[in-house]
């Protein structure tokens, strides 16, 4: 971003901030200010990138580096000319942030051997830690956190900064309070998203095709999805890329704000620790704090990835699963957490040995190393927990010490609503990491159990399973509540070219579906959307096989031959099983696809028989391919890719969102994907007519 240079006098400094005279500018410079906005950055004041709901907590904050041998001593944020830190005036009245305290911090650079923690390679606090790679070593970080606007409409906030001899530096930018309109019709008392991971346009059609069929151009069937009365299209590009990964593109659903990539419900700054991040309240935590709602959190992923934790965790870096799965059980008093289920069992189990012994044999990768200590500025102004490195921790313990039920598998989620009932709090771990797909789950149920046995997880639930009794457990509360649904190998699957397997999960998802629907149509307070937070792969219906099922079988080396495009692609027909799957995916004519954002593959145009190496578990299956790269290397023909490494990517485009229940029609045309989390809190907020 452009640097702002400006030296002041803090009389100059106030007068500037209220619209008086400027003076001239010196050498101190402001190289970053959070909320991000394009007045700072271009001297724009359109368009304004960051946005919050009326009294939205979120961090300001501004990186400045001060004159040649000069300290900053002190600083303010004004936001339109009034000091941030007291109450607002609003219309001429007074209104107070009945929530934390608000804190002010400076933190200065330092050398790596002071700032770092060699054991822990953990920075050892607020003050004198040392800034990320390129910046100069006497540049400062101001923050003041959680603040809180309620006044709709565009504000300038201003960071006026003190140096040790007297001058000052200042900055300007803007964000937007997007007004809650009170309708007084009616509000949408439970929120279900249900996300299905990297689920593009293409996806949802080719699952329809399996599952439904074709016949004279017309299809015999709609999946649930398809069944929904509103859809529109979303953007989904991140802040820092065109190309999202999940964790801004989960999390800009649910705070409103364009995130970087590999980041979680924060803004980017320019430190090291990955847990002192610029804030941004979520909307289970906003409508916590007003309704008192609860949280659930349902995925097939390892429950520390991306999608889940950018509902409710604040770090920036998705990949510390330590201080992720913490975070959930330590902030559950400010999300309303009351269900959490997925995989992820590795972050759970103790790991006495902590950093330096080897995996213990309950597979546990719980380090001090990904965890996470706050800074007190942090603690104090988010009323949330500290946090402590402790690799040793039985957090499994500590949900069920808290009133969690917990079920490792699927008799004993079952066992949890024996008789009727349903716990008041839920916890599922079904696999060390990320949970056993549909397609090899299916094959298990129906005999073959040769993948679910090799994965040592044989029991888990299917996602329409886990989505009833998630739906059971939150309905206990009276004030509602947010729940995230995420089908998160439709993405997984994606990157690993595995058509079959991605298919099967849509599937899944769609089951899954259906059960949020019928909920909503019995509790009609209720609004279910199904987006995704990406498209991946650049997945393709290109067509059909033009061999049969024993043709193909037989020469998996076909290559292009086989591809029955226009005319020759017909209409497949799958049979599909009483369990709502198909008989088998090998058939004559069979679906192909093909891919547009792809790395190298081998290709048979048939499913393996073990999925692709999943690199997230601690015991992985010696049968599993090792990468798309390799799989069917004897006997596929090569597919030159278009991307560097060996999986597909992620891609720009357009996604749809489909809406039923309280406030649905209120998602139509093309919107950003920051725009759901606004049209949320005024179906759940100000009601809709």
């Amino acid at each position: 971003m452009r640097s702002v240079t400006v030296s002041r006098t803090l009389a100059a400094c106030v007068a500037s901030v209220l619209g008086l005279a400027a003076v001239p500018a010196g050498a101190a410079t402001v190289s970053r200010l959070t909320p991000p906005s394009e007045l700072f950055s271009s001297g724009s004041a359109a368009p304004v990138i960051a946005r919050f709901l009326p009294g939205q907590r979120f961090d300001l904050q501004a990186t400045v580096q001060p004159d040649a041998g000069k300290t900053i001593q002190s600083f303010d944020f004004f936001v339109d000319g009034q000091a941030a830190l007291v109450p607002f005036v609003i219309d001429g009245q007074v209104v107070f942030d009945p929530r934390a305290t608000r804190t002010s911090t400076i933190s200065e650079t330092g050398p790596a051997d002071t700032c770092i923690d060699a054991a822990t390679g953990k920075t050892k606090g607020a003050a004198g830690c040392m800034l990320a790679a390129g910046l100069p070593s006497n540049t400062f970080v101001l923050t003041q956190r959680a603040y809180a606007n309620y006044k709709a409409g565009v504000h300038t906030f201003t960071v006026v900064a003190r140096q040790n001899d007297g001058t000052t530096v200042q900055a300007n930018g803007n964000f937007e309070i997007v007004g809650i309109n009170a309708t007084g019709g009616s509000t949408a008392k439970n929120i279900i998203i249900m996300l299905g991971d990297g689920m593009g346009a293409s996806h949802r059609t080719a699952a329809r095709i399996m599952a439904k069929g074709y016949t004279q151009g017309r299809a015999k069937g709609r999946l649930n999805m398809d069944t929904f009365p509103v859809t529109g299209m979303v953007m989904t590009a991140s802040l820092n890329s065109i190309v999202t990964d999940s964790a801004p593109g989960m999390a800009n659903y649910v705070n409103g704000n364009k995130g970087a990539n590999n980041q979680e419900g924060v803004f980017p700054d320019d430190t090291l620790d990955a847990f002192d991040n610029p804030r941004i309240e979520y909307l289970s935590e906003y409508l916590r704090m007003l309704q008192n709602k609860s949280l659930g959190i349902v995925t097939t992923a390892d429950v520390f990835d991306a999608t889940p934790a950018a509902n409710a965790v604040h770090t920036s870096a998705r990949g510390n699963g330590t201080g992720i799965v913490d975070q959930f059980f330590d902030d559950r008093g400010a999300t309303g957490l009351t269900v959490l289920m997925g995989g992820g069992r590795k972050w759970f189990l103790p790991n006495p040995g902590g950093n330096t012994s080897p995996q213990p044999a309950n597979g546990s990768q719980r380090s001090g190393r990904n965890d996470y200590v706050l800074p007190d500025d942090v603690v104090a102004s988010w009323g949330v927990s500290k946090g402590k490195l402790d690799p040793e921790r039985d957090l499994i313990g500590d949900f069920q010490s808290a009133g969690f039920a917990y079920a490792p598998n699927n008799a004993a989620l079952q066992a949890q609503f024996a008789g009727g009932g349903a716990p008041d709090k839920l916890l599922g771990l079904f696999a060390y990491s990320n949970m056993n797909v549909a397609y090899d789950k299916i094959a298990g149920r129906r005999g073959d159990r040769t993948v679910v046995d090799a994965y040592g997880f044989p029991d888990q639930p299917m996602l329409d399973e886990m989505t009833d009794k998630a739906l059971q457990v939150l309905s206990k509360n009276p004030n509602g509540f947010v729940a995230m649904i995420e089908a998160a190998s439709i993405d997984k699957q994606s990157h690993l070219m595995d058509s079959d397997r991605w298919m099967l999960e849509v599937m899944e998802f769609d089951r899954a579906i259906g059960v949020a629907k019928r909920f909503a149509e019995t509790h009609p307070d209720t609004i279910v959307i199904i987006t995704a937070d990406h498209e991946c792969s650049g997945a393709a219906i290109i067509g059909a096989s033009n061999l049969t099922a024993a043709q193909l079988t037989a020469t998996p080396n076909s290559g292009s031959a086989s591809v029955g495009t226009y005319d020759n692609a017909r209409f497949p027909k799958y049979t599909i099983a009483a369990d709502g799957y198909p008989v088998t995916t090998v058939i004559d004519r069979r679906m192909l696809i093909g891919y547009g954002a792809n790395a190298d593959r081998y290709e048979t145009w048939l499913p393996t028989a073990f999925p692709t190496k999943d690199t997230q578990q601690p015991f992985s299956p010696a049968q599993s391919p090792e990468n798309p790269n390799v799989r069917n290397r004897d006997i596929g023909y090569l597919i030159t890719g278009q991307v560097p490494g060996d999986q597909a990517v992620h891609t720009a485009t357009d996604i749809p969102l489909s809406a039923f229940g309280r406030g649905a029609s209120t998602f139509t045309g093309v919107i950003d994907n920051t725009d759901v989390f606004f049209k949320l809190g005024q179906i759940a907020v100000g009601g809709v007519q």
